[in-house]
């Protein structure tokens, strides 16, 4: 079959810069999805999208379906014919077919002989299949909010101009969202707003670009990284370069240009992360920085025009920027004629949540776990419970109000300017640490007890109302919570009982409704979280379920057994030794009465069982005060070691002997074999 390139554009206004990505590739998804169904053979799709257009590119596209052999079964041959003859089961089935009794065949099957009809079914042309297939991608467009425009009922994200559907160089005859298919695409608006006819879908990026437009967003975005780059080196200045920012700036450009321009030196007063939330959110600046990281006077904006006059683009630039970091610093300015601590009344109208009071309350709570989690860490007591009790007042402030992402920043500027001590001020930013998998943790005592005590307050008061996170719901981020819970007590080496800070912080709420089982059911939801921070390691599930299994409730050392246990999988004995648990795991159960761990030497009769016990009496007295120190992979290694007398006695010694003493002394003695590994973990469990 002959196969040619495939194009399809959407001409529209401009769209939402948040949406473009998601539209282009669901775009693609859908028209990658409607060909495999069709069966019709296609090579790379690639999606392309501007703020003015969608569009799809489908390389190496045959001209038809492949021809299908149809198979249809009708009625048991018992029941077709009677004494030779078609019985009316048999007409039937041929009159649906069309043909007649003759021309049907006999299937085989491991069920019996059937009558049946096979027909070539010719495949049908692509131009003929595309428009349903177009259609339904657009329709299944993940489209924030739709709307109408003029007298048409059709509606999309924003209204639609063009449509250009172009198989090769024929146009693909198509009416979809009110408009009828053609080759006539847009350049930019304001450098080649005259219709552009295109020729062949080949054509498709060459013609845009010499149009004044970059279709492809990979490029655009690289041209806009290259750009910034460039101008700041002219600036001899370091370009932060936002890649959240780049991708939103280039979801509002097609012909990218960057210029430099400036602002006045006395905004340099107000914190930098002010200054430079400004600029990104307002007005899509790229800031810089000089070669010490501080922030210049100096910012990049990328127009959507080539002007013949640049200079003027960037004079209404910083006319327009001007306004806005006078506002940063009025905020500023207002907020420290009032020291932080004089917002604590006022947390007591902020609601945090309904059944749970408000910021004030959560404060108070916080400060009581805060500051017993400082005094269990070797941190300054009242240091933690001061930044507890501060750790929300910035949230009240009008330049958190109007910058939502500087909260914490802005509280430990304001906390040092009121003179508070430098580790107070620095967990009020802390607390909020780590914000996303693989972000820092807090680096203070004082940061480290309030990070914890909030998100400990936030699970426990939570899981209390009932409001326990599904599968899709967690409007709480209580996942993240959870997980920001472990990672401080991890990467921060906090030798802390998760089920002890549990209690104490569910002790601070009064009249939680589920308050029955709070404690058990935010522990192992907690504790739940090991499987996929597991994951994250490369540590498999069957790791994670061994440990699991062992009542363990402090993270750290959750995290080294885990650890310990990944790396004694990894042992050629440990298959071996996983298997042998097993075993002793099903023995035991099986027992009515509870084993004892005694042994009785004397009644040691076979030379497997005695070098067992004595290989297990060896290696627990070199184990043992490694496992009261955490080190558990050390202790694996010894005990890996047991695989060779483990062997032996499985297979010299009947265990379940008839003499009652001498089996009681055997599951006695493979009882406490167990109960070696189980300091670790349940390694029986590893077999799964």
């Amino acid at each position: 079959m002959a196969a040619t390139t495939l194009l399809i554009e959407l001409g529209v206004e401009e769209l939402p810069p948040g949406a473009i990505d998601s539209l282009s590739d669901a775009l693609a998804d859908g028209i990658h999805r409607g060909l495999t169904e069709a069966e019709v053979d296609f090579g790379e799709i690639r999606a392309y999208a501007t703020p003015r257009r969608l569009a799809v590119q489908v390389a190496e596209l045959g001209d038809k379906q492949p021809d299908r052999e149809i198979e249809r079964r009708g009625p048991a041959l018992a029941a077709a014919f009677k004494d030779g003859q078609p019985t009316k089961a048999a007409e039937g089935f041929a009159r649906s077919c069309g043909v007649s009794v003759t021309e049907l065949v006999h299937l085989e099957t491991d069920k019996g002989t059937w009558l049946g009809y096979r027909e070539r079914q010719q495949g049908e042309t692509t131009t003929v299949l595309l428009p349903a297939i177009v259609d339904k991608a657009i329709a299944g467009l993940p489209v924030p909010k739709n709307m109408r425009w003029g007298a048409s009922r059709v509606e999309f994200s924003r209204p639609v101009h063009w449509l250009v559907m172009l198989y090769g160089s024929d146009v693909v005859d198509a009416e979809l969202l009110g408009l009828r298919s053609g080759r006539t695409t847009r350049g930019h608006r304001f450098h080649a707003p005259d219709p552009i006819e295109l020729a062949h879908a080949d054509d498709y990026l060459d013609v845009l670009e010499h149009a004044w437009v970059l279709a492809d967003r990979n490029l655009r975005r690289e041209r806009i990284r290259e750009q910034v780059l460039a101008e700041a080196e002219v600036q001899e200045a370091k370009a932060v370069i936002d890649e959240e920012l780049l991708g939103e700036v280039s979801g509002l450009v097609e012909w990218p240009v960057a210029l430099a321009g400036s602002f006045d030196e006395r905004f340099l007063e107000v914190p930098a992360e002010c200054l430079i939330s400004s600029m990104k959110a307002n007005q899509k600046y790229f800031h810089l920085l000089d070669e010490k990281g501080r922030l210049k006077p100096l910012f990049i904006t990328i127009a959507n025009i080539d002007s013949h006059e640049p200079q003027r683009v960037v004079e209404g630039n910083e006319k327009v920027i001007r306004p806005r970091l006078a506002d940063a610093a009025f905020f500023y300015d207002t907020d420290r004629k009032q020291p932080l601590a004089a917002r604590i009344d006022g947390l007591a109208s902020v609601v945090f949540q309904k059944q749970l009071g408000t910021l004030a309350d959560k404060a108070h709570r916080s400060a009581a776990v805060a500051a017993f989690i400082a005094g269990r860490i070797g941190g300054n007591v009242a240091q933690a419970r001061r930044a507890a009790e501060l750790a929300k007042c910035d949230l009240v402030t009008e330049m958190v109000l109007e910058f939502p992402e500087l909260q914490g920043i802005m509280g430990r500027y304001y906390a040092t300017h009121d003179g508070e001590p430098a580790e107070v001020a620095q967990a009020l930013e802390e607390q909020y640490l780590p914000r996303f998998a693989g972000d820092a943790i807090p680096q203070t005592p004082a940061g480290q007890a309030l990070a914890l005590a909030d998100r400990l307050d936030t699970l426990t008061g939570i899981f209390g109302i009932g409001q326990r996170p599904s599968g899709t719901k967690d409007p709480f981020a209580l996942r993240r919570a959870a997980i920001g819970v472990l990672n401080i007590m991890i990467k921060g080496e906090l030798d802390l009982n998760l089920r002890e800070l549990l209690e104490l912080a569910a002790a601070q709420h009064r009249d939680l409704p589920y308050a029955e089982n709070l404690v058990e059911e935010v522990l192992g939801y907690m504790l739940d979280r090991f499987r996929a921070w597991g994951q994250d390691e490369g540590i498999p599930a069957e790791v994670y379920l061994a440990v699991r299994a062992r009542p363990v409730t402090k993270p750290l050392d959750f995290a080294r057994r885990l650890r310990a246990v990944h790396a004694f999988t990894q042992r050629e004995e440990a298959a071996a030794l996983a298997a042998a648990n097993k075993r002793v795991s099903n023995i035991l159960a099986k027992q009515a009465d509870e084993v004892s761990r005694q042994v009785d030497v004397s009644q040691l009769q076979e030379p497997a069982e005695q070098a067992l016990y004595d290989a297990v009496s060896s290696s627990r007295g070199r184990v043992m005060p490694l496992f009261a120190e955490g080190r558990y992979h050390e202790a694996l290694d010894i005990l890996a070691g047991l695989r060779t007398p483990v062997d032996g006695f499985f297979d010299d010694v009947m265990v379940m002997a008839e003499k009652d003493t001498i089996r009681r002394n055997r599951l006695a003695l493979l009882s406490d074999l167990q109960a070696l590994f189980l300091e670790v973990a349940d390694i029986a469990l590893l077999q799964q």
